[in-house]
């Protein structure tokens, strides 16, 4: 391999690594967001279950991971360091060995996740009372944000214990239509009406997430197919310039 194209290779491959250093920061905020945020659908499934919080700090450590594999990955290339290159090129290989095994445990078991996350939320509907700030009121910023009530419909609220023990005609605020006739519209809690036809959405919150997923699956589908593309691209480009560094020179890398 050329002079020229040895020093092309190393600088795109700078580049690379310097971009893989950004997206493992991009992951690595994303699974801490998945871990603290309380406002969005994910803290809902976080509160009842192990597998989102799980989830999450794998999010971080491979995020962490790829932080570190871009900073070793920018010191390889600059300073043609073999057994950087080498060791780069072996990980960044086991993390699109993971991420296509994730993908595929994922699509096959998505039977059973929704399964699971169906009974998460309807147990969570049933024990409802208004007053859990973390997982009610999520939920409740859910059903208000997307316009929709329940899980499958509003009939899943028929099962709430204290609806179902109460002499009123109860019904979650956070589902209320403002669209409708009603009381005043409140954002959590449980609210009253004067008959049984209630002014809630007709819609289940489960229409409304398998609608958003349908219509950002290409968006979704993109960034996987992106991420795996440029990290093949890393593995090609390290390979080439391991191949053409002849001897470590381990003089050039600086002292600290």
């Amino acid at each position: 391999m050329g002079k020229g194209c040895i020093t092309v290779t190393k600088y795109f491959l700078f580049l690379f690594n310097l971009l893989f250093f950004i997206f493992g920061a991009l992951i690595m905020g994303f699974g801490l967001w998945v871990l603290f945020d309380n406002q969005s659908f994910i803290a809902v499934l976080q509160e009842s279950s192990n597998t989102v919080k799980v989830a999450s700090y794998i999010l971080i450590g491979v995020g962490s991971l790829s932080m570190a594999m871009g900073f070793f990955g920018c010191i390889g290339a600059i300073y043609e360091i073999r057994c950087l290159l080498g060791l780069y090129f072996t990980c960044l290989l086991l993390i699109l060995i993971a991420q296509v095994t994730a993908g595929v445990l994922i699509y096959f078991q998505r039977d059973r996740l929704k399964y699971e996350m169906s009974n998460i939320i309807k147990d969570m509907i049933i024990h409802y009372t208004g007053q859990n700030r973390t997982t009610e009121h999520t939920w409740d910023y859910v059903q208000r944000s997307m316009q929709c009530c329940g899980w499958t419909g509003p009939g899943n609220w028929s099962e709430n214990l204290l609806i179902k023990n109460s002499s009123q005609n109860l019904y979650p605020c956070s589902c209320r239509n403002a669209s409708l006739p009603g009381t005043e519209i409140k954002d959590v809690g449980l609210c009253d009406h004067l008959s049984s036809d209630l002014p809630v959405f007709e819609t289940g919150c489960i229409t409304s997430v398998e609608k958003w997923l349908l219509e950002n699956c290409g968006v979704i589908l993109g960034i996987c197919v992106g991420v795996a593309v440029v990290e093949l691209l890393g593995m090609i480009l390290s390979m080439c310039l391991c191949k053409s560094v002849v001897q470590e020179d381990y003089t050039k890398v600086p002292k600290y």
